[in-house]
């Protein structure tokens, strides 16, 4: 892996300007997923919300699924309590019809010499990986925006299972969580005494990236880690070579691939990405993808399915109430007082209040 860093000038909390990360919000020029495919069936309507804007997505008996916002123009009662008829919309309320591009096509009572008033705003939206898919920004951009590409998705080599999950903390918080492995004390009831090792930090303009090594100084490891990661052991080097692990932030996405000690194929695969639900975003909904590598033996992935996920809800609880806990203390403080040391972190926070966008309340 290559040492090369791009360094820029930070402050001792490791940003770059006096913008306040917690009171930052997620820049919405990014596809972002909000909702499982599965939630929304033909015929039916999904009221979803991304930074306290509600959306409402569609998905017609026939034709592709389609986005607005999720605000009836004539009296702003929500869509998403409509009727779907066709490729049509209907608000629930007196009946105005919108198409899937947010046009009003038709309103019931209204004489035929009269113009038919405003729609509503429309979203580019597609379907992917088991989610719907919301450019939830500039509507301009969403042609030239890179999706995710996640190759171990649709390789066969791989099961995944889908992550979804309602978590009360600002969405820098889960990116700091994961990217730093220094945290390891807070899983002991899971793993034992693990210590990881930093081997290298990368970043660019719009992402950053870590290494790091392991160590098992005390306990067993448990059969759900062993089946994820596809051995046992201590994670000793094998040949010389050690286990990797590389976190990344590519911003607003997050990633993890781990690779056994000689393999050239990461044996575990992970994206996420926090979407803000309340215009506050101190609540944020974590979608994403755990793909792990199938062991040799045909079927014997469906056997050991059952240990991976109880071993990763139990990672996933004990984050999850830290995070939280760390949201309470800045809503109790009122202020970051975070006295941040791991230079791997004061870069991530500086990538992620760079990259994001002033709060309204933040901006009053």
């Amino acid at each position: 892996m290559s040492s090369v860093h791009t360094l820029h000038r930070i402050d001792a909390t490791g940003r770059s300007d006096q913008r306040d990360l917690r009171r930052t919000g997620l820049d919405p020029d990014h596809w972002y997923p909000l909702a499982r495919s599965r939630d929304l069936k033909p015929g039916k309507t999904l009221g979803v919300s991304f930074g306290g804007e509600p959306i409402v997505l569609v998905r017609p008996q026939k034709g592709a699924v389609f986005a607005l916002e999720d605000r009836c123009a004539h009296r702003q009662v929500p869509l998403h309590l409509g009727v779907v008829k066709g490729e049509r919309l209907l608000c629930s309320y007196h009946c105005w019809a919108y198409n899937n591009k947010g046009q009003c096509i038709n309103v019931p009572y209204l004489d035929e010499k009269q113009t038919l008033p405003n729609g509503v705003r429309s979203y580019a939206c597609r379907e992917a990986y088991g989610f719907v898919f919301v450019f939830t920004g500039n509507q301009a951009l969403a042609a030239t925006t890179a999706f995710p590409d996640l190759p171990s998705y649709s390789n066969p080599a791989y099961k995944t299972r889908l992550l979804d999950r309602t978590i009360n903390c600002h969405y820098s918080f889960m990116h700091e969580n994961l990217m730093d492995m220094n945290h390891q004390f807070l899983h002991r009831s899971l793993m034992g005494s693990i210590r990881a090792t930093l081997l290298d930090v990368r970043e660019g303009e719009d992402w950053l990236e870590v290494d790091y090594t392991f160590a098992r100084a005390a306990g067993k490891q448990p059969l759900g880690e062993r089946f994820m990661i596809g051995r046992g052991g201590n994670y000793v080097p094998v040949d010389g070579q050690i286990d990797l692990m590389t976190i990344r932030t590519s911003y607003p996405y997050q990633s993890l691939k781990f690779w056994t000690a000689g393999t050239t194929e990461p044996a575990l695969d992970l994206w996420n990405v926090y979407m803000p639900v309340d215009g506050e975003q101190r609540s944020n909904q974590t979608y994403g993808l755990i793909m792990v590598r199938k062991p040799g033996v045909p079927g014997l992935i469906h056997l050991i399915w059952p240990f991976i996920i109880w071993f990763t809800n139990g990672i996933f609880g004990q984050d999850r109430k830290i995070v939280e806990a760390e949201q309470r203390a800045f809503d109790e403080q009122g202020a970051d007082r975070n006295q941040e040391i791991f230079p791997a972190i004061q870069r991530l926070k500086n990538l992620l209040t760079r990259k994001g966008v002033p709060l309204a309340s933040a901006r009053a």
